[in-house]
């Protein structure tokens, strides 16, 4: 974890946080505000890339934010240049994400003959590819609707390059953003909240999650086929506690690190566990997520105007892409089917007059969507046939 290291901390953000400052309380420094989170994001970037992704192909992945930068100057409402670099993103995310799961699917569906692929072309995962690509057709989409006008090439070089947010989100929004980096001052409460944010993440992570990693590891051995149903159920729940406080902790420090420069980035985890219904932990988990999945996949499907059978399609396909962001792999598309799947009988449930209510029910309500939601974990956490043994164990199946 890269917000684990004192380097992003005394190379990264100290050093940028003043040097922002100071060239916002420097009139004659403020226009040189965006090549400061730009130099200092491009330098996270090439350093974390090399050490942590592949070495130096790792760092050489930078170009595709340059590809971005030169692609989004020609960028207008209504452009046909908006849709190219909205196929530009996507080819990107399928070159370096997909091209391998792509191929060994092609390959379970011929087996072997003519058609089977020999060599399969494995990229290099560049850092945070599958955030800055979501933040790359955000502008692209924004600007061919007329939402907003092409980015300026200071503010939109900040914005990508902004590295609290490179690593693991929350995925930003361009017209958030804008405003309070070209407006900046020193808030001291902000400044206060944004250490404590940070340590309040670092304590997410380093005590909660990590000490949840002791138990939900054993999902990944020899000990899951020997297990009682009830270590089984335990590790699952371990597993579910542990996304929760990693990711939660990932978006605290993230967001606490924004603060530090007078920046907000949205939210991204608000007590999702307390959910009476699927739809409303979508509304907590991963907020950032499910807002771009809703307005760039849900809404273009045709979201819930086009009838009951297209809105159940939708919200799968919708999911279902949700899934395979997480990862390429079949586990990641069943867990994304499984919430799709969840959502459409949700809004069934919703529809029917005769549904309970009270207490009572809100009680079985949170407990049921709690129980679906680690059903879904044990999908996201275990290879399928790990997840249907395990699931099989707990239900006294297996």
């Amino acid at each position: 974890m890269i917000f684990n290291e004192s380097t992003y901390y005394l190379l990264f953000l100290a050093p940028a946080v003043l040097l922002f400052h100071l060239a916002v309380h420097a009139r004659w420094l403020l226009r040189y505000r965006a090549a400061i989170l730009a130099g200092f994001g491009i330098s996270f970037f090439v350093y974390y890339g090399y050490i942590h992704f592949g070495g130096w192909k790792g760092s050489a992945a930078i170009g595709l934010f340059v590809c971005e930068l030169l692609t989004s100057r020609f960028y207008r409402p209504g452009s046909k240049w908006c849709l190219f670099g909205i196929v530009q993103a996507v080819l990107i995310l399928v070159a370096f994400k997909y091209l391998g799961f792509f191929a060994n699917s092609w390959n379970d569906v011929v087996g072997s003959g003519p058609l089977y692929i020999e060599h399969i072309v494995r990229l290099a995962l560049p850092l945070g590819i599958s955030f800055f690509t979501f933040e790359f057709i955000h502008i692209a989409a924004e600007t061919y609707s007329g939402r907003m006008e092409r980015p300026e090439m200071g503010t939109y070089a900040a914005f990508l390059f902004f590295f609290p947010s490179m690593v693991a989100g929350p995925i930003k929004r361009y017209g958030e953003f804008a405003p309070e980096f070209e407006h900046p001052h020193l808030d001291t409460t902000l400044f206060s909240q944004g250490i404590t944010r940070i340590l309040s993440g670092l304590v997410k992570k380093q005590v909660f999650a990590d000490t949840f990693s002791l138990w939900s590891d054993q999902l990944g051995t020899d000990a899951l086929y020997k297990a009682p149903s009830w270590s089984v159920a335990g590790w699952v729940l371990a597993y579910g506690m542990k996304i929760y406080f990693d990711f939660s902790g990932y978006s605290d420090i993230a967001i606490g690190s924004g603060y530090l420069f007078g920046i907000r980035i949205p939210e991204n985890f608000h007590w999702p566990y307390a959910s009476q219904n699927i739809s409303e932990f979508w509304r907590r988990w991963h907020i950032s997520l499910g807002r771009w999945i809703f307005d760039y996949i849900y809404v273009p499907l045709g979201g819930s105007k086009r009838g009951k059978l297209r809105t159940a399609g939708n919200l799968v396909a919708a999911f279902a892409v949700s899934g395979l962001w997480h990862g390429a792999a079949y586990n990641f598309l069943v867990w994304g089917l499984w919430h799709g799947v969840m959502m459409v009988v949700h809004r069934l449930w919703r529809a029917w007059q005769r549904r309970p209510t009270g207490p009572l029910w809100r009680v079985c309500s949170l407990v049921m969507t709690f129980t679906c939601v680690h059903i879904g974990w044990a999908f996201f956490c275990m290879d399928l046939p790990r997840a249907l043994f395990a699931l099989g164990r707990i239900a006294w199946v297996t």
